[in-house]
């Protein structure tokens, strides 16, 4: 066999087993878009030629960057609620005084497929520029089925107008649309019901999500969600425990969730559930500074438990405009006291784990995608303590 591309005199922080699985003098190399070998380049088959051999000149390399939760196509912004942010309203003052989700969802209705590609190409361009390779898109500023399917489809073009694997969440449970009248069980049907076969059978969705906090819908309500998703063979996510308890980590856990993300309020009985069921704690360090929040998720329990433990973005427009995973990882550390090694497996390894992507991305292991970030850093721990500072020399993805 004849290698398409060998990268050589590298090191690599290939993320295997549970570290950074470190290599000193290490070489990867792609062939049909995968990963044929990673590891010390003494072990690289000496019999095995390449197209085209890389000379890395020590640099590091790791798996490409994974955002395993954003919601990167909106229309509008919602820059001026940031203003009343700082002149004291909270999130759930201008959420039930018509702002916060719901002005976002007036933007994007008025917005065409068109517009919301162009929009949300421009924020996937700057995580792109940091090594992204794979980003989590989810819909839910639409509440209706003609607009959270083109939302959905627009996520899906993304991936045909960049070089990135795009996964799509189905987020109709995100709030109450106006014309629902205050009627949240009648939504609900409506989600499960109209929304969620159309957009199963038209293959728009990976997974489906729900908002489940005192704002948005209550664990019942997000059951139901759940059992229908379940009922169409699709995976399941949650943002849970958010602004107070409700348990939806536990909840999460109990349906098998692929993640439960946020988790500030996530009791200990939650933590254990949700390592006891292998659902990932997806951790968003952007909205807990956005919002100015107090309470930390409950890293220490996490870590008793053995729960495992992801970054993201929350790219959003009210609460997290964040599109830089370096900054996100830096967040992790100083706002969450995650270590180095729990930051870059967070935005790779268990971001991938988030996913139900393991099988093919996140690590640097023959058979999985090809997608690899090379940095101009002397150790891993730059990528997470320098802020506002980039130092991606290349982006590989699929090979190349």
């Amino acid at each position: 066999m004849r290698f398409d591309r060998v990268w050589f005199n590298a090191r690599l922080a290939t993320l295997v087993g549970e570290g950074l699985g470190i290599v000193e003098n290490g070489a990867v190399a792609a062939k049909d878009g995968r990963i044929a070998f990673a590891g010390p380049a003494q072990d690289l088959p000496a019999d095995r030629t390449a197209v085209e051999r890389i000379d890395c000149d020590g640099r590091w390399i790791t798996p490409g960057l994974v955002d395993c939760h954003t919601h990167l196509v909106f229309g509008g912004d919602r820059a001026h609620e940031f203003e009343l942010r700082l002149k004291g309203a909270s999130y759930e003052e201008i959420a039930r005084a018509g702002g916060g989700i719901v002005s976002t969802v007036k933007a994007t209705r008025a917005a065409s497929e068109d517009e919301l590609v162009s929009s949300a190409l421009r924020r996937l361009d700057h995580l792109i520029a940091e090594g992204c390779t794979t980003i989590e898109i989810k819909s839910g500023y639409g509440l209706d089925l003609e607009t959270e399917a083109r939302c959905l489809r627009a996520a899906r073009r993304l991936a045909e107008e960049r070089a990135i694997t795009v996964t799509t969440s189905f987020l109709g449970a995100h709030a109450l649309p106006p014309e629902a009248n205050g009627d949240k069980d009648a939504y609900i049907d409506t989600v499960c019901r109209q929304m969620l076969p159309v957009l199963a059978r038209e293959g728009l969705a990976d997974a489906v999500d729900a908002f489940c906090e005192g704002i948005a819908f209550s664990p019942e309500q997000t059951a139901r969600v759940f059992d229908a998703a379940k009922a169409l063979g699709l995976k399941i996510k949650l943002h849970a425990d958010q602004l107070s308890n409700l348990h939806g980590a536990r909840l999460a856990a109990d349906y098998g969730a692929l993640s439960a993300d946020h988790l500030e309020y996530t009791d200990e009985d939650g933590a254990a559930a949700m390592a006891k069921a292998g659902t990932v704690a997806v951790l968003l360090p952007g909205a807990f500074y956005m919002l100015r929040e107090t309470q930390a998720p409950p890293v220490e329990a996490f870590r008793r438990h053995g729960t495992r433990l992801a970054l993201a973005t929350d790219c959003n427009p009210g609460t997290s405009p964040l599109t830089s995973l370096l900054l996100t990882m830096n967040m992790g550390a100083t706002l969450f006291r995650l270590t180095v090694e729990e930051c870059i497996a967070g935005v790779t390894r268990e971001a991938a784990r988030a996913l139900g992507r393991l099988d093919s991305i996140g690590t640097l292991e023959p058979g999985k995608s090809c997608d690899l970030a090379i940095w101009n850093i002397e150790r891993p721990a730059e990528l997470v303590y320098r802020i506002g500072f980039n130092p991606l020399h290349a982006r590989i993805w699929r090979g190349q």
